[in-house]
């Protein structure tokens, strides 16, 4: 395998993954707890549209930064956290409410914890996938993955067909949520290393020696 030298940045990025990968289980479950409270202050960058009860929000760039900054588990749990906590009252859903997601948008929060299970799983797993337009790729994913959560419960609540579903659910919100995605792909592949650490399959070793 190629012995890869870590210069400035590059170490810094690579020592971010190792201080994540060893802080104790309480540090990381405060990470994951931090990241929810940022999807929470995105959440409230909200646009509603006149033709839809699905506003245009910011939740979703928190929601890819954590699967992707946090890895699979902890990137899950930080939205675990966030919509277990707003369900419970806390008001940090979008237009600061809380509570039961069972109106026609709480699909896209149940699809918030799996995109994040999704991008940390693709993400942790692969080193090539570090790079930014493979991160672009995934979080595109995510944002399936969300689309599709957020469709059923809509179409389920409102009682529209699939192509009514599909031009008040989702196709408003392609343009935007690419943006958020180019974002998302920018800050995590800025951040995380094209080295591994842990278990990468493609694993490439690394060494902080100039």
């Amino acid at each position: 395998m190629e012995n890869i030298k870590l210069l400035n940045w590059g170490s810094y990025r690579f020592l971010y993954l190792k201080w994540h990968y060893e802080l104790s289980l309480i540090g990381k479950c405060a990470l994951s707890l931090l990241m929810a409270g940022v999807t929470g202050i995105l959440a409230q960058v909200r646009i509603p549209l006149p033709f839809t009860p699905v506003p245009i929000t910011g939740q979703l760039l928190g929601v890819l930064l954590s699967g992707a900054i946090l890895g699979r588990f902890y990137g899950g749990l930080s939205q675990i956290f966030y919509v277990g906590l707003g369900s419970a009252g806390i008001p940090w859903f979008a237009g600061f409410k809380g509570g039961l997601p069972l109106g026609p948008t709480g699909g896209y929060l149940i699809g918030f914890i799996f995109a994040a299970l999704f991008v940390g799983w693709i993400t942790e797993k692969f080193v090539r996938v570090r790079f930014f337009l493979p991160q672009l790729a995934v979080m595109m994913g995510g944002v399936l993955i969300i689309y599709f959560f957020g469709a059923v419960q809509f179409s389920v609540i409102m009682k529209t067909s699939l192509p009514e579903t599909l031009k008040l659910a989702v196709l408003p919100f392609i343009g935007v949520d690419l943006l958020k995605s180019l974002m998302a792909a920018g800050i995590s592949s800025s951040i995380l290393p094209p080295h591994s650490y842990n278990e990468e399959v493609d694993e490439v070793k690394f060494s902080l020696k100039a």
